[in-house]
């Protein structure tokens, strides 16, 4: 039952990060993408991957969980839609650099910041493509319009995901063996 409860929350957590949003254009800034890297340092690749999956599942049904509340399958299929997708593969990808959190140990700070990077990198790697072939974009203004503007973002929110994440992956994990 606690492993229901960690991914329904963090699947929470996630929709909650896309109505925090700045409208920038196309691709909004949001914190939903700091919550997907945070799933898969703090679940891990499985537990954190559910997390996002349960997300995109209620957004495809028409939960308003999307950015601007938005909902369906036509988000997928819209300009952000390779962003999306992306939020499905990071988790994975975070949790197996950082490793498995487990009780009475430290992950080496180190490993933390090489698995948030890639994973805020490897959002921008389908992102940005799918952005351009949606929209018709050239490299350089698919660029413009989808990396560029989220640089300084993603650098802080990196930050504040690598600072917070040391105590909550030794909290899930104390959760996880049920002695919390």
């Amino acid at each position: 039952m606690s492993r229901i409860t960690l991914v329904a929350l963090f699947a929470a957590i996630i929709a909650a990060g896309a109505f925090i949003e700045i409208p920038i254009g196309p691709v909004p800034i949001v914190l939903q993408n700091l919550f997907v890297v945070l799933a898969g340092l703090v679940l891990g690749p499985i537990l954190g991957t559910a997390s996002v999956a349960l997300y995109l599942l209620a957004g495809i049904l028409g939960l308003p969980v999307f950015a601007g509340g938005t909902a369906g399958v036509a988000r997928l299929l819209g300009p952000t839609g390779g962003f999306l997708f992306a939020y499905l593969l990071v988790p994975s990808i975070v949790g197996v650099i950082a490793g498995r959190a487990k009780l009475g140990e430290k992950t080496p700070l180190p490993r933390i910041i090489i698995a948030v990077v890639v994973g805020f990198l490897f959002m921008f790697i389908p992102g940005v493509p799918w952005l351009k072939f949606r929209l018709n974009l050239d490299w350089q203004r698919a660029l413009v319009v989808g990396f560029f503007p989220f640089i300084p973002g993603a650098i802080l929110k990196g930050i504040a995901v690598v600072l917070i994440s040391p105590r909550l992956r030794r909290t899930a994990a104390a959760f996880l063996s049920g002695t919390k």
